[in-house]
């Protein structure tokens, strides 16, 4: 059971072949077989999932407000807020926080009848590539456990490559779910910035972040983005738009549509397996009717730069609230209030994170505002405009989601630099905040490939139309770690 897809699940649940309570238990045995060895989670909740399916297995026995999530066990990354339910960014500074509130999507998730189990790893405060920085423990790549499993959302692309989740919720700043989507095989969806809401998400990086799912096929992804679309009052950011039914969108046929290649991501600093699955695709696109186009997008080259201006900016001002006062790690060793802010900050934060506060900082600060920040700010705005004269010529671009595959665990660690380059085709997509998938496309040295297509901004439908027609003619996605 632990190894279907949530629409094959809900067959059988509402079909009553199988019970939520019965599905539930055997995600949690798989956990137990190898979590020990995948380290995806840094809470889980048994009982209150047992309990949850209990209860999903009763709207099912009366058919009470069934949704295709009904009974269906879910994981969600561990910086979206959950009642009475730790929430700790893998950070020391939050390693007792228990938030008295839900994130909107929880609510939503929670509505729809699905069985929370717990809570996945990440990069402390989602500012990684590899699940190494978190403050708890690092995730292992179910592919292959030497590897990492990308980031900052791999626990969430673990917990499901593996099938300790049937789906999963993750959070992508500059890539962190479409990224580890790569590197484990699964899906990866960023939803355009606004579709989703962000109330209780804890902030990292807020002109960027949005959530979006990781699941086992294109048909999961849409089901849950019907749960997790929507306007809410309660976050300034979202849009309010009308949301299609994600899953009418799910057309096998991209006859007649338009598919750019980017150029600029085809070429150097691409390993050369990936280039070469990359074009397998393209070619696949092609016998399936879709007329493929080169398009060139040459502010790319500073995105990256862009990125790590904008990016710590905001962290460095989201993150000043955690000063040891109101909630969260208080450093004991304090004689004075400074002393404890200082000790507090230092003792409750990881070097990463530390390394962004300062960057950010340097880049407000007084004197190089104006070199730095606004700078980038325009940078952002030349990337958008790139984006706009390629979607004059077609519906959806299409790219490598990594440059290379899951790389070995502390290969990059010493690096911040390398590790920033894994992330040269996500970061656009987040600095124009437009909507894009990574879905399997093929194999390098035993490890997944994953395939990239980015949309116009709200055009969701588009993306997952083309993204379910190359998955409906391969069988990448019908690959298992053999863990």
């Amino acid at each position: 059971m632990h190894g279907k897809t949530a629409h094959e699940l809900h067959s059988l649940l509402t079909n009553k072949k199988i019970s939520a309570l019965e599905l539930t238990e055997a995600v949690i045995s798989q956990i137990d077989k190898v979590e020990s060895r995948v380290q995806a989670y840094v809470s889980i909740n048994k009982d209150q999932a047992i309990k949850q399916a209990k209860a999903a297995d009763e709207r099912i026995k009366n058919n009470s407000n069934l949704t295709p999530l009904t009974g269906i066990p879910v994981a969600i990354k561990d910086n979206m807020c959950t009642k009475g339910m730790l929430t700790t960014c893998s950070s020391k500074i939050l390693n007792n926080y228990i938030p008295p509130y839900n994130a909107t999507i929880v609510d939503k998730i929670k509505a729809a009848g699905a069985v929370i189990l717990g809570k996945t790893n990440m990069d402390e405060f989602a500012m990684g590539s590899s699940t190494e920085n978190s403050g708890i423990h690092p995730t292992f790549n179910p592919w292959n456990t030497k590897t990492v499993p990308g980031g900052s959302s791999g626990g969430s692309a673990a917990a499901v490559a593996a099938d300790e989740a049937i789906l999963a919720t993750g959070s992508d700043t500059g890539g962190s779910i479409r990224q580890p989507a790569s590197f484990c095989g699964v899906v990866g969806f960023k939803p355009t910035y606004g579709r989703v809401s962000r109330y209780g998400l804890v902030a990292f990086a807020s002109s960027l972040d949005q959530i979006g799912p990781l699941t086992k096929d294109v048909t999961d992804t849409a089901i849950l983005m019907n749960v997790l679309a929507g306007h809410d009052p309660k976050d300034s950011t979202s849009v309010n738009l009308p949301v299609p039914d994600y899953q009418k969108a799910l057309v096998n046929d991209v006859k007649k549509m338009k598919i750019g290649y980017i150029k600029e991501l085809l070429g150097k600093g691409i390993d050369k397996d990936i280039k070469s699955e990359i074009q397998k695709a393209m070619k696949k696109f092609a016998e399936l009717g879709a007329e493929l186009i080169e398009v060139s997008l040459p502010s790319f080259e500073y995105a990256v730069a862009t990125y790590y201006l904008i990016a710590p900016a905001e962290a460095s001002s989201n993150l000043a609230r955690y000063d040891g006062v109101k909630y969260g790690h208080r450093s004991k060793e304090a004689k004075d209030l400074l002393t404890m802010y200082y000790n507090t900050r230092r003792e409750g934060f990881g070097n990463e994170v530390k390394r962004r506060i300062m960057i950010g900082t340097y880049a407000l600060s007084a004197g190089y505002y104006d070199a730095y920040y606004l700078k980038a700010l325009k940078v952002r705005t030349l990337i958008k405009e790139d984006f706009a004269k390629a979607f004059s010529q077609c519906d959806v671009l299409l790219s490598p989601t990594s440059p290379s595959v899951a790389f070995k665990v502390g290969e990059k660690a010493a690096d911040p630099l390398s590790m920033y380059l894994s992330d040269i085709a996500t970061i656009p997509v987040n600095l124009a905040g437009l909507p894009a998938i990574s879905l399997p496309c093929g194999f390098s040295q035993g490890l997944p490939i994953g395939l990239q297509l980015v949309g116009q901004a709200f055009a969701e439908e588009t993306v997952l139309r083309a993204a379910f027609t190359f998955e409906q003619n391969t069988d990448w996605h019908k690959q298992k770690p053999s863990l």
